[in-house]
């Protein structure tokens, strides 16, 4: 009896073969009976360019171009454009930590527009301060904790400055404003980076344009075709100006202070979970699940909701069925808990411009260490600066902004990501603004939903008003 093809399994490797030339190999295979290998080994850049040029770009089969993946360096961009950069959804990304790296003085960005302006002396003496107070806080609030965190009995210097670093350096990046310089590695495929650079190139601000265009220039070196067409798209920066305008005359409202709004959620939603459990490993309609669902006592229901999660471990993902469930969020909170919120981008996350019209954080450890005083008259004059030069260039204004100053965002995630991001945010080694802000969103969801808000592995964290009073004088 003849026996079927052995099992292979095998790399395609960057080192022997171009990204272009492995996703020609990739989309072949829907119509040749060859292996990869060989389908490989048949073709030629030249080849390679060819077929994209026909089956991409001329017929639009782009899932094609997401089988060439790429690693693209990026140095000394501002963090502003960093979250241009890293907004889209289907890439990774790896940046400089303001947790655990220190800014040199001059490692900062200034736009051509301001430099060439007369408001250039301002922006320099106004970003210049904010970096020196940031330099002169960084061992008053270092020795403030060693004081709370001693070193251990044969701990070396280097071991205790390790264990307590991000501790003081959480502080002290209060005061770093968006045109500090950082480096991020970027990882994509072709399909992700055509759809970035066309971003990058739509954006306001002249630095993420530039950035757009040398990401467009490097890639091309690499995948000539696939990334040949990203342009300029009217469309994105009309509908900006276009929607600017609509919603300028819309004053006032929204949350108070740094907090989080539940402004939707759908009410039956542990029902949902529930049928949609029923749904997949059964064999009925979905309304017969959810008619069935309905039927349960509340006991039922708890214990229903046992079998789907109760065997959830720490390193354990939960079902897909979570996704079914979804909230929205309005929050408020500082700009660098906001940076380390943007990563989660399984969330729809619709952030407003970075400004200084909605108040700005005091760290606790900032009066602790005598330094309350030097903290706000940065962060005041930041704010004054702010407003003079966004009276002019709105978009170059962010630049001067520091990570103390609040940001409005709007977020929509289910509850799956609900359930990574509590508990990732949560922890206690996360930042302490980004964990409140978890907190928040916990505490909504397991008031909202308690029989799944249960199996959260963040329930026994401290809450936000615990980290509030902890970490903070003030929150806005």
């Amino acid at each position: 009896m003849p026996q079927p093809p052995a099992r292979d399994i095998y790399l395609l490797s960057p080192k022997t073969l171009s990204p272009e030339t492995i996703a020609v190999a990739f989309a072949k295979t829907s119509r040749s009976p060859e292996s990869f290998r060989d389908i490989a080994a048949e073709l030629s850049d030249e080849q390679s360019a060819k077929f994209h040029e026909r089956w991409v770009v001329g017929y639009g089969h782009a899932s094609v171009a997401e089988h060439a993946v790429l690693h693209i360096a990026v140095e000394n961009i501002s963090r502003l454009a960093i979250e241009c950069l890293e907004s889209n959804r289907l890439a990774s990304y790896t940046e400089k930590s303001t947790r655990y790296q220190l800014w040199d003085l001059t490692h900062y960005y200034t736009p051509r527009t301001i430099a060439a302006g007369p408001l250039a002396g301002l922006y320099q003496q106004t970003v210049a301060r904010l970096f020196v107070a940031y330099r002169a806080s960084v061992e008053p609030v270092r020795a403030l904790m060693q004081h709370k965190y001693p070193r251990k009995d044969g701990e070396s210097e280097a071991r205790w400055d390790g264990r307590i670093r991000s501790r003081y350096v959480d502080n002290c990046r209060f005061l770093l404003p968006a045109a500090s310089l950082a480096n991020v590695g970027v990882t994509a495929n072709a399909r992700v980076l055509e759809s970035a650079i066309r971003k990058l190139l739509s954006h306001p601000l002249e630095e993420v344009r530039e950035i757009g265009a040398a990401v467009k220039a490097v890639a091309q070196a690499e995948v000539p075709t696939l990334v040949k067409y990203a342009n300029e798209v009217p469309y994105q920066w009309e509908t900006a100006a276009a929607l600017t305008a609509a919603a300028r005359p819309v004053v006032g409202g929204g949350p108070a202070g740094a907090d989080v709004q539940l402004v939707s959620y759908d009410a039956d939603a542990e029902d949902q979970f529930l049928a949609a459990c029923l749904y997949r490993y059964g064999g009925a309609a979905f309304a017969q699940c959810a008619v069935a669902v309905s039927a349960l006592t509340p006991a039922q229901k708890a214990a229903l909701a046992d079998e789907a999660l109760r065997r959830l471990g720490q390193y354990d993902v939960p079902l897909r069925e979570l996704e079914h469930v979804s909230y929205t969020f309005d929050a408020v909170m500082d700009q660098g808990g906001y940076f380390e919120l943007k990563r989660h981008r399984m969330m729809t996350q619709s952030p407003q411009r970075l400004t200084c019209d909605l108040g700005f954080a005091m760290p606790r450890a900032f009066e602790e260490a005598g330094l309350r005083v030097e903290y706000q008259a940065a962060l005041e004059a930041a704010a004054e600066a702010y407003r003079r030069l966004a009276a002019e260039l709105p978009e170059e204004a962010g630049y001067v902004v520091p990570n103390a100053f609040n940001r409005r965002v709007l977020m929509t995630l289910n509850l799956r990501e609900a359930f990574h991001l509590c508990e990732l945010r949560g922890t206690p080694t996360a930042h302490f603004s980004v964990r409140r802000t978890a907190g928040q969103i916990y505490a909504h969801i397991a008031r909202v939903h308690p029989q799944l808000a249960r199996f959260m592995r963040c329930r026994d964290n401290p809450t936000w008003p615990a980290i509030e009073a902890d970490y903070f004088v003030k929150v806005a």
